[in-house]
């Protein structure tokens, strides 16, 4: 059943957390410093945070004040849409932005935020110069569907490493599952609690019952088995110290197939192919 300390191994050998924190809406200073101490001190070893989140100051700061030794976190944080739209120098410059407010050397993954049309490309070319240099071990997309892959893959002769996507049991994605695993793409769940609402879901509460867990854990519980990497947010202790207790248990095949019955395409959040911000 495994621990907190357990990675997935990408494409190039980077071993990557399948737990983290993840700080979308946590406010920069001490919210966020609070919340990756937090973090940190219970064990995970995996923070993702955004340029647009405005926070990577307060997470570069709380990753230095842990006395944790760096290799052994894994951050991530990604390249926003102006950036992109603007080409190849600026995504250049947004990263040594993003690595500055950090205080670090180097990333441990670097994404591209969201699919900007006809301009990925060129945005690709940028994230796998920073690669080479090794500025981020590993390199990806977030918000990329099986058509965004296909023709960054084709054009560009170089597969992601990671895609990070809205991913629940309201969005099951099958299709993008089987894509991402034929091409050895790491599959990582944004919003994997559905942004609260998976605790209206009737299944979900009664296999907590079941489980002697909470609906939240059962969710990411899934995830996990799904061999997908899950960074719930939380500003609370103790709602982050309960995400990280998944892994003394296993939810039976019967109960995934029931879960994995409940996909409505039903997001909680933008439909990678209808965004414009």
């Amino acid at each position: 059943m495994g621990s907190i300390a357990d990675t997935t191994t990408l494409a190039n050998g980077v071993k990557m957390p399948w737990l983290g924190l993840g700080v979308f809406k946590v406010a920069d200073g001490p919210q966020v410093e609070n919340c990756v101490r937090w973090a940190l001190e219970i064990g995970y070893r995996h923070i993702d945070t955004a340029a647009i989140y405005g926070n990577e100051r307060g997470v570069g700061r709380a990753v230095r004040d842990s006395g944790i030794p760096r290799e052994q976190i894994f951050i991530t944080t990604k390249v926003w849409n102006d950036a992109v739209r603007a080409g190849r120098d600026a995504v250049l410059r947004a990263f040594d932005q993003s690595l500055q407010k950090l205080g670090l050397d180097y990333v441990d993954l670097y994404l591209i935020h969201w699919p900007v049309k006809e301009k990925c490309l060129e945005a690709w070319e940028a994230v796998q110069q920073i690669y080479l240099q090794r500025r981020a071990r590993a390199i990806g997309v977030s918000n990329f569907l099986v058509h965004h892959l296909d023709d960054l893959r084709r054009h560009s002769g170089t597969t992601p490493m990671v895609d990070q996507v809205e991913f629940h049991p309201r969005v099951l994605q099958r299709d993008l599952i089987a894509y991402c695993r034929q091409h050895g793409i790491q599959l990582e769940s944004w919003a994997p609690l559905m942004q609260g609402e998976i605790f209206k879901i009737p299944l979900i509460n009664e296999l907590a019952g079941k489980y002697g867990k909470t609906a939240a854990q059962i969710a990411l519980r899934w995830l996990i088995q799904h061999q997908v990497v899950a960074i719930p947010k939380s500003v609370h202790r103790e709602r982050i110290a309960e995400n990280a207790a998944i892994f003394d248990f296993e939810l039976s095949e019967e109960d995934m197939t029931r879960i994995d019955a409940l996909d409505r395409n039903q997001r909680v959040g933008t439909h990678p192919d209808h965004f414009d911000f």
